[in-house]
């Protein structure tokens, strides 16, 4: 299946330092992954997206993300090596595609704009052909003309759009998003259940407006997990010994960098922070970031005895999860020893576990 990562900084990020360069960025996951174990194919061949806004607002160019898309494997895209050594961006949606519905095309490559606001998506959506004409009955014309593939992604992310006051707004409040985001998993929950669907759908949905960011990591099921989802936050993310090995760095308090990713991009395990199963993190333009509950029937509270017994085996069949539980998504650590030692690392090593989620239930 698909994969994703996103990146929001105070400061424009070279796409090639995100996209290229790490040696185990979004594009060397796509055929040597350290998490996510897919049975039925071994790489994501079957094109790739990405999309960035300008680091500052120009009026003839408007706010419109820019993306670029192709079906070639995103490893063999000379031209995708070229563009990211030449672009900066605060914000980057990149995605790269394992196809199970929808044919090899560029219209069904993520992530897509709608005006100011970009989607993608890692999952699928249980049983969508029986329930891709009704879906289509809430769209307005103008939305539903908009849809050009013919994924379960873009037109979830029409759906998106229906949920919206107005899709063509100049400002999104984040809680203007986050409340879209609630009711197309809850529509499509409810269209899925109507046609009794025998297996969960799987929406880790990622939208932005530029300024905020909503990532969902959910599963229609009380039982199994998600598609694994990560984050990493920091001051800076850069390269610390050759070969691309790069690890984010807290030098205070401050977030600078916020990473969204289905699979780490470091191989430093106190880097990254893995999002719950049927939570949503949103990202706010200060920076804040907020992983929150998506409470509804397939939600299971912490004090619930079902809490932490969720099964792997569903996602991982997918390739969208580890087939162990109990597995290191994070290769062995080539940083000497030493390194670690020294007090001041040390203090940087502990305070990633000073991390914390604020928790605010939504329904």
């Amino acid at each position: 299946m698909c994969r994703f990562v996103i990146y929001k900084g105070t400061s424009p990020v070279q796409l090639s330092h995100l996209l290229t360069r790490p040696c185990h960025s979004i594009i060397n996951q796509a055929f040597d992954s350290r998490l996510r174990l897919d049975r039925r194919r071994p790489i994501n061949g079957d094109g790739f997206g990405v999309g960035w806004y300008d680091c500052s607002y120009d009026e003839e160019l408007g706010c419109q993300p820019c993306i670029f898309t192709s079906v070639t494997p995103a490893w063999n895209n000379v031209n995708l090596v070229r563009l990211t050594e030449k672009i900066k961006s605060p914000l980057v949606f990149a995605h790269v595609r394992a196809t199970t519905a929808g044919s090899l095309s560029l219209d069904n490559c993520h992530p897509w704009h709608f005006g100011k606001l970009m989607f993608m998506h890692n999952g699928g959506i249980a049983e969508f052909s029986k329930i891709k004409r009704r879906l289509q009955t809430y769209l307005s014309d103008e939305i539903f003309d908009f849809v050009t593939g013919n994924t379960d992604s873009q037109w979830a992310f029409a759906l998106f759009l229906s949920k919206l006051p107005d899709p063509h707004a100049k400002k999104f409040s984040t809680q203007t998003l986050r409340q879209a985001m609630m009711e197309t998993i809850a529509s499509i929950n409810e269209m899925t259940e109507s046609v009794h669907a025998t297996e969960p759908s799987l929406m880790n949905f990622c939208v932005t407006d530029g300024e905020s960011i909503i990532a969902t990591r959910y599963i229609s099921s009380r039982q199994d997990e998600a598609a694994s989802l990560w984050f990493s936050s920091g001051t800076t993310f850069s390269e610390y010994a050759e070969g691309g090995h790069y690890k984010m760095s807290k030098m205070d308090k401050r977030e600078n960098i916020i990473l969204i990713a289905s699979e780490p991009l470091t191989f430093e395990k106190a880097d990254w922070m893995e999002i719950r199963t049927n939570h949503m993190v949103v990202v706010t333009p200060k920076m804040n970031l907020l992983q929150v509950p998506i409470i509804d029937k397939y939600y299971v509270q912490p004090s619930d005895p079902e809490y932490g017994g969720r099964g792997v085996d569903f996602a991982a069949a997918k390739g969208l999860l580890s087939p162990r539980r109990d597995v290191n998504p994070i290769a062995p650590d080539p940083t000497p020893l030493k390194w670690l030692l020294r007090p001041y690392n040390l203090f940087l090593f502990s305070w990633d576990f000073l991390a914390f989620s604020y928790l605010s239930p939504i329904r």
